[in-house]
């Protein structure tokens, strides 16, 4: 059975001009890409001092197509964690939302929202979410919403729009209390973060939900691995969607639709590109890179070509459900988050993941890598429930020697593999990554 069309490909027709009958063309489509870009950087000039500094060299004629947007600048994190203030195009008193972010380095990132930025990523979750969900359905969201404009709240004015209700739970602290309020307020799906949502699933009173009640998952704010969306998928019985998306971007930046076959991009509101990181120049469709976007509609803080820092590509064929909406694939990893081991090897929690969540019985885990008689150990503390036995340790090792990358680190003296560490915690918040001890030693 072909796959429904993306309900993006409707509202992106709308937002570019075009009347719901017409066919969306890529001409159409870059058209007003480069129109909104032009007046993008237009609007930064003139109000936003840290662009009107970055820009002052070039030239003010607008660029002649998207092909010239190579020739842009890039934005960094560590600009925008040094002189958020400085990007700011409106006054404070404007500011409708104001987002502090950790970064690894405990420099703070500030993000500055209208309130009219918040409407857009409002716009963005209703049509995403509607591919999703239907009108009378109940979505419990296990993320933060408590406060307006939150990510939580905003997807609850999303739902309310389709007739669907949003109920904020928060981050799951106690799996056994959000089953239960699953079950009591009959859940059609769940929105989390993937290692959280595996929780649940994987909890002893999980066992509880009866097949067939939760009708659809969506997975976002981390990496999401193939292993965590198989084992949802069969204990549960319903598809998984994948979303990806980060606060820089307004908090949306793209879904996966019924085909499961990479994220559908938000084209209208944000510009894509995929670039080489060590030379800054776009790479061929298809080819992995670093991820760069621009916003095309912000109004407190506009971001030109930002380097978000995560791998990935554009996957060149079509979409089995018909849209010519560009499609990123998943998330390899990040730039930063790879550990570099001797004889050329690299570590990285992509690497890691699908490994460790096959096993049954995992619920998160941590991973770090220490040196020891001049080679480099990498210890695992597993999450698991209470009583969990000694063999789930005994499945996470075997499944590791078994990895061919790991298998070959190992086999050329780059790496050693320690016994697993048990730690009898729900799962984590925070995003995952190795974590270097070297470095300290």
């Amino acid at each position: 059975m072909t796959p429904a069309i993306t309900p993006l490909d409707y509202w992106i027709k709308r937002k570019v001009g075009m009347q719901e009958t017409d066919r969306l063309t890529r001409e159409a489509l870059d058209h007003h890409l480069l129109r909104k870009l032009q007046e993008t950087l237009g609007y930064a000039r003139a109000h936003s001092p840290f662009y009107r500094r970055l820009l002052a060299s070039m030239p003010h004629q607008p660029l002649q197509g998207l092909e010239d947007l190579s020739s842009l600048p890039f934005t960094t994190a560590d600009e925008l964690c040094d002189q958020s203030l400085q990007f700011l195009c409106v006054s404070q008193s404007d500011v409708a939302r104001v987002v502090t972010l950790q970064t690894w380095e405990a420099r703070p990132k500030r993000l500055y929202f209208t309130d009219e930025d918040l409407d857009l990523t409002i716009d963005f979750f209703h049509h995403g979410m509607s591919g999703i969900v239907q009108a009378g359905q109940r979505v419990l969201i296990l993320m933060p919403g408590e406060r307006p404009g939150s990510v939580g709240d905003l997807l609850v004015r999303a739902l309310a729009r389709m007739d669907v209700q949003g109920i904020v739970h928060g981050l799951v602290q106690d799996p056994r209390r959000t089953v239960q309020e699953i079950l009591e307020k009959r859940v059609d799906c769940v929105v989390g973060i993937p290692v959280q949502v595996l929780s649940l699933a994987r909890h002893r009173d999980g066992a509880r939900i009866p097949l067939g009640l939760i009708k659809s998952v969506l997975l976002s704010a981390d990496y999401v691995p193939q292993a965590i969306v198989d084992e949802l998928t069969q204990i549960w019985g319903c598809p998984v969607f994948e979303h990806y998306g980060m606060t820089e971007m307004g908090l949306g930046g793209g879904v996966q639709c019924s085909a499961h076959k990479g994220y559908h991009l938000r084209e209208a509101d944000l510009l894509f590109e995929i670039i080489d990181p060590r030379i800054g120049q776009p790479v061929p469709d298809g080819e992995t890179g670093e991820v760069v976007f621009t916003t095309l509609a912000r109004k407190a803080m506009p971001l030109i070509r930002y380097r978000t820092g995560d791998l990935a590509r554009f996957i060149p064929e079509p979409c089995p459900c018909g849209t010519l909406l560009k499609r990123l694939d998943r998330i390899q990893g990040r730039l930063t988050g790879a550990v570099v081991l001797d004889k050329g090897h690299q570590l990285s929690i992509p690497d890691l993941d699908d490994v460790v969540f096959s096993v049954p019985g995992i619920l998160d885990y941590q991973a770090e890598v220490y040196g020891k008689e001049g080679r480099a150990h990498l210890r695992l503390k597993v999450h698991v429930e209470a009583g969990a036995s000694k063999e789930v340790g005994d499945a996470v090792s075997e499944a590791l020697g078994r990895t061919r990358f790991l298998k070959k680190a190992v086999a050329e003296g780059s790496l050693v593999l320690d016994t697993m560490v048990f730690v009898v915690l729900g799962a984590g918040t925070a995003k995952r990554k190795i974590v270097d001890l070297r470095r300290e030693e």
